[in-house]
């Protein structure tokens, strides 16, 4: 492909882009639930967990799972509470790295945030603004606490799923549905 053709398609996807952003920016988020598959190798079967997912702009996202058995992770800000019945542990985002990138990718897509997103990850758009995924590569593989991609699918201003890949191969898959 001759190298201006190149460019044209390359402002066009920062274009489509930048109009996905502002979409989801736009959106107003709340409660959903989710349904989450982690495939770890050490295990034959993946662990199956369900719950509600709350996002609040700009920056505060909660994960509450009800199934297997309660569990809430809660991100604001730059603080991460885990809860677990009546147990209490409040840390520094950044001192948990297997959590960091995970949170920060969709707070910073739901937000519509691209800044936030390109400072930590490249980020490729495919599809279009009905039905689009954003392929996240961690631009520090050292410091994304062993994420090696992280795929966002969504339809309009709304996330679908999110697949994460970990560099020792495990994944997990996050399915978002409806409001509970």
């Amino acid at each position: 492909m001759p190298a201006a053709l190149c460019l044209a398609a390359t402002a066009r996807a920062g274009d489509t882009l930048d109009a996905l952003m502002q979409q989801l920016a736009r959106t107003p988020h709340g409660r959903v639930t989710y349904t989450e598959k982690q495939y770890l190798s050490v295990l034959e079967k993946p662990v199956e967990s369900s719950g509600e997912l709350l996002y609040e702009p700009p920056d505060s996202l909660e994960k509450r799972t009800l199934k297997p058995r309660p569990l809430s992770l809660s991100a604001r800000g730059d603080v991460l509470t885990v809860q677990r019945g009546r147990r209490q542990h409040v840390v520094e985002l950044k001192d948990y790295p297997q959590a960091a990138p995970f949170i920060d990718s969709i707070r910073a897509t739901l937000a519509g945030d691209r800044a936030r997103l390109e400072r930590y990850f490249s980020v490729t758009l495919s599809g279009d603004l009905d039905d689009w995924t954003l392929e996240l590569t961690p631009l520090r593989p050292a410091e994304a606490g062993g994420v090696r991609s992280i795929r966002i699918r969504g339809h309009g201003g709304e996330l679908a799923r999110v697949d994460i890949a970990q560099a020792d191969g495990d994944r997990s898959e996050l399915s978002i549905g409806p409001p509970p």
